[in-house]
């Protein structure tokens, strides 16, 4: 979501988010000085809170009204809460993977990362034309990757229908690269020193 919309916004407390981030560890100078990496193993590592989890981050896509068929989300994190939204909605998931880990033909998408590059790659007939896909990651730091998956999706021919992650970055604002897809979150860090 953007703008001033509430439901899954950063801005929006509730208790389900903040029951979330305290089950998130930060650990700052991983994986280089500077950088405060946002762990969510110890959000996966509980039953209670990995279901929370996702049953918050659904409640707030269909509160924004993201209609849609297929699910991409990326490795390796992104197909931890891409899979439990897929199964909980009953759609289908697309798997974007590092390249050359796909065995058919792939179609890809390059982006820059808050610490390097890389590529992305799904199969070519992963998303059939018309397709509205939701694009979910665990994280949203600068938007490259996203975006990258949001490129994957329309050069298939398919529709990003909106996007979906645990936790933004919101000091990145990484969310401008995926104007005007609708986007939620469920946990937001404003100041890179949370």
């Amino acid at each position: 979501m953007s703008g001033s919309d509430s439901a899954g916004h950063p801005d929006a407390p509730d208790a389900p988010s903040e029951r979330v981030r305290a089950l998130i560890r930060s650990v700052p100078g991983f994986p280089r000085a500077g950088v405060s990496y946002k762990d969510i193993t110890p959000l996966i590592e509980d039953g209670g809170g990995m279901r929370l989890a996702v049953d918050a981050l659904a409640q707030a896509i269909d509160a924004a009204g993201i209609e849609y068929d297929r699910i991409v989300s990326a490795e390796a994190r992104g197909f931890v809460f891409g899979t439990a939204l897929a199964y909980r909605a009953r759609r289908g998931i697309v798997l974007a993977r590092k390249p050359g880990k796909l065995p058919r033909e792939t179609i890809s998408a390059s982006y820059d990362l808050e610490y390097g590059s890389d590529s992305l790659e799904v199969h070519a007939d992963s998303i059939p034309p018309g397709a509205r896909v939701l694009v979910a990651d665990d994280l949203l730091a600068t938007g490259g990757t996203a975006r990258a998956m949001c490129r994957i999706v329309e050069n298939a021919g398919g529709a990003v229908a909106g996007a979906a992650f645990i936790i933004e970055l919101g000091y990145l604002r990484g969310r401008t690269l995926l104007d005007p897809y609708k986007t939620v979150s469920l946990v937001n860090y404003e100041d890179p020193s949370e």
